[in-house]
């Protein structure tokens, strides 16, 4: 996929066996989590017909109530029990029964299966039967909303995917509107016009107003047929869905019955399922194996019992708990992160508002410096195990010289940690101020924003990689008897601590040492002839046409090849 790579120099030893050119590995910019993005929201709220499953999870993690709101009128769809069969095909041999017999009183059905596999398989079956069907699975996108706006016309077998078709209303009897737009694509009107036939904005355009009114005319006529259609299709009763197995969320089977129903209409839906299926397979369907196996079921005989309807639905809600229980966990984990991120963040804005961080960044000198020296001479630690000159030649050549920091043995003796980091933090504002005046006010609070900028991203993106790789083996501490969770927010923190500590060192050495490289225009030989009419010579020159390179982009690389982006080098001073 183009712009999709592997990590870990998967994809460069993939590139050096195809021998194609090894790219560089791509670096993580930034990492979050849907829950933690969606909390970012100062108001979270939505709508949806299948949120009363899910009610836990929206309460603990979003902290939202869910109200059921009432149906417009009320719901009269008879809601029949699942049917359970020993063996796969002896479910379908039932599903395609039950299709040939409403399909005779005119009753539109619509089938849901889980996979397109599935609903291919029961296409070939209603083939060898004879029953005329549409399928819809999501491979053919342009008719999909035609075909299942059409699923409620009288005598219709449709086929959909769970996920197929959403969003479009099966109205009993056809849909009006796009069986009018269907005899416009006849009559040969284009699509743009067809797309604005239905609208209500006001145009003078001749040709959408015609399409507007031949659209009129084509909806008025459906209407008259689709309502006496929609009449039968009431008395045969209604849609019928039927389930050709049990999603792993109970939210999706609510979606697939839901598409019947509507408005007060009548209907109808049922639930077969195999004991091969997998949810079954996988979660409790032993028992009811072996029970079959006692009775001496046939795979054409399906049993019917309120244990068989408590079991697919502990099923259900086991898998619901196991896939919440795994978004809960990376959850845990990534809130550890969301803490230092919104840290990190903050003082990105920061820089890129503008502000004045001048006392930010002495400030992150002076606490730079604070660390070294606590590092080298210990407060607590003895005298006899400090490395007094390990300290100074850290410093040497780019904040101290050779006559900065020189004690006699004597002077040593008295020295104090405070001592040696007020030393260093005079010499450091010092050379701070010394800057400003060389550089301008204005170019220091530019440098100091550039450089900042880049410390805290380049340190970031390396963080979040380290993150990465201590979250794979964390889990491993609970062989210890530890809680992965607490270790990797305690090992999180630690490792959030020095990437700060990276960032106030490499910000202090860089605000004090970088160099600014002035733009200086290179000399050149007038090599050109004089042309025009001005020209030397007997004959005026012919004038040549100038061609004017392309302009770098502000983030392309500097053409001067320093290797920084064009805002970053040549193109900095640039309005």
């Amino acid at each position: 996929m183009y712009g999709r790579r592997y990590n870990e120099g998967l994809h460069q030893a993939i590139e050096a066996k195809e021998g194609v050119k090894v790219a560089h590995e791509s670096k993580t910019l930034a990492t979050i989590t849907f829950q933690n993005y969606f909390r970012m929201y100062k108001k979270l709220s939505g709508m949806t017909g299948t949120a009363m499953t899910e009610e836990g999870e929206f309460r603990q993690i979003y902290d939202l109530d869910v109200v059921e709101i009432p149906t417009n009128k009320p719901m009269i769809r008879e809601d029949m029990p699942d049917l359970v069969y020993k063996t796969e095909k002896g479910k379908f041999n039932a599903v395609i029964k039950d299709i040939e017999e409403h399909n005779k009183t005119g009753q539109p059905v619509l089938v849901g299966t889980i996979s397109i596999e599935k609903s291919e398989e029961l296409s070939k079956l209603l083939h060898k039967t004879g029953i005329k069907h549409e399928v819809l699975n999501a491979k053919f996108h342009e008719r999909e909303a035609y075909i299942v706006a059409q699923a409620g016309r009288k005598g219709a077998v449709t086929i959909a995917t769970n996920m197929a078709g959403r969003g479009t209303d099966i109205v009993l009897g056809g849909n009006s509107e796009y069986m009018s737009k269907e005899e416009m694509r006849k009559k040969g009107f284009s699509e743009e016009l067809i797309n604005e036939a239905d609208a209500h904005s006001e145009t003078d355009d001749q040709d959408i107003i015609d399409a507007r009114r031949a659209f009129k005319e084509f909806d008025d006529k459906f209407k008259e047929q689709t309502k006496a259609e929609a009449e039968e299709v009431k008395q045969a009763g209604g849609l019928y869905i039927i389930g050709t197995e049990r999603h792993e969320s109970r939210r999706i089977d609510n979606q697939l019955r839901g598409r019947s129903g509507r408005q007060g209409d009548p209907g109808m839906s049922r639930f077969y399922i195999s004991l091969e299926d997998d949810l079954m397979r996988l979660f409790g369907g032993d028992r009811i194996t072996v029970m079959m196996d006692k009775l001496n079921v046939d795979e054409d005989t399906p049993i019917e019992h309120k244990i068989l309807s408590n079991t697919i639905e502990s099923a259900q809600r086991k898998i619901e708990g196991r896939n919440f229980g795994i978004r809960k966990n990376v959850l845990q984990f990534d809130d550890v992160m969301n803490r230092q991120r919104e840290i990190i963040y903050g003082q990105r804005d920061q820089v890129l508002n503008g502000d004045n961080i001048k006392q930010q960044i002495i400030s992150m000198v002076d606490q730079a410096i604070e660390d070294q020296v606590k590092l080298f001479m210990p407060s607590e630690g003895d005298r006899d195990a400090w490395n007094f000159n390990g300290l100074r030649d850290r410093y040497m050549g780019w904040l101290l010289s050779e006559k900065d920091l020189v004690y006699t043995d004597e002077e040593k003796l008295r020295l104090e940690p405070e001592d040696v980091s007020k030393e260093l933090k005079n010499k450091a504002h010092e050379t701070y101020e010394k800057r400003e005046e060389l550089f301008g006010s204005d170019i220091m609070r530019e440098l100091e924003r550039v450089i900042l900028l880049k410390n805290v991203d380049t340190e970031w993106m390396d963080h979040i990689d380290a993150m990465e790789e201590l979250k794979k083996g964390i889990n491993l501490r609970a062989y210890g008897q530890k809680d992965p969770v607490i270790e990797y927010r305690l090992e999180g923190f630690n490792m959030f601590d020095d990437m700060i500590a990276n960032i106030r060192e490499n910000t202090a050495r860089m605000i004090l040492t970088v160099q600014i490289r002035t733009k200086e225009a290179p000399k050149r030989e007038q090599v050109a002839k004089p042309t025009g009419e001005g020209a030397v010579g007997d004959e005026p020159q012919k004038r040549m046409p100038v061609r004017k390179k392309k302009k770098p982009g502000r983030n392309d690389p500097c053409p001067c090849g320093s290797g920084k982006k064009y805002k970053n080098c040549c193109g900095r001073y640039e309005d």
